[in-house]
């Protein structure tokens, strides 16, 4: 079977989980040390499904890592359909849920009730922004996932 770019048990593979885990895990960082973020139902919501996401994808990361040291193929039907409903009902509408959510509350703070002078809204947008750069990958992920599934 050919291999395709970014698939599970591949370099690019391995490369794209690890850019999930990693910009999930920053966002989750970046909220985590803004003040009063968890009195915003929104902003804990993202907190809650970047963490996921960073369980999922390091996960999936110590799989392809396993994969690639043991030259093992993961292109059985049963997991890839296990990888495409993880990544796209789990973390894709999850994760843009949340991106989403989180973007229109501070945006709500920053542009319409000028609240920024009370809060940071600058650590807000960044850890939004690591949200949305982790849903990112997660799509490129989750389009590979779906035509692998196709073709096996």
């Amino acid at each position: 079977m050919k291999e395709i770019i970014g698939g599970p048990g591949t370099v690019t593979g391995l490369a794209l989980r690890i850019g999930q885990c990693s910009f999930a895990a920053a966002s989750v960082a970046v909220m985590v040390s803004a003040k009063g973020f968890a009195n915003y139902t929104a902003f804990c919501y993202l907190i809650a499904s970047m963490g996921l996401q960073v369980l999922w994808s390091f996960g999936l990361a110590c799989l392809d890592d396993y994969a690639l040291r043991r030259k093992r193929n993961l292109h059985n039907p049963v997991l890839v359909s296990l990888f495409v409903v993880g990544d796209w009902v789990h973390c894709s509408l999850l994760s843009l849920a949340a991106a989403c959510s989180s973007a229109g509350v501070a945006v709500l703070y920053a542009k319409d009730l000028k609240f920024c002078t009370n809060l940071p809204c600058s650590r807000y947008e960044i850890s939004i922004l690591m949200a949305f750069l982790t849903w990112l990958l997660i799509g490129v992920s989750s389009h590979v996932m779906f035509w692998i599934l196709a073709s096996v």
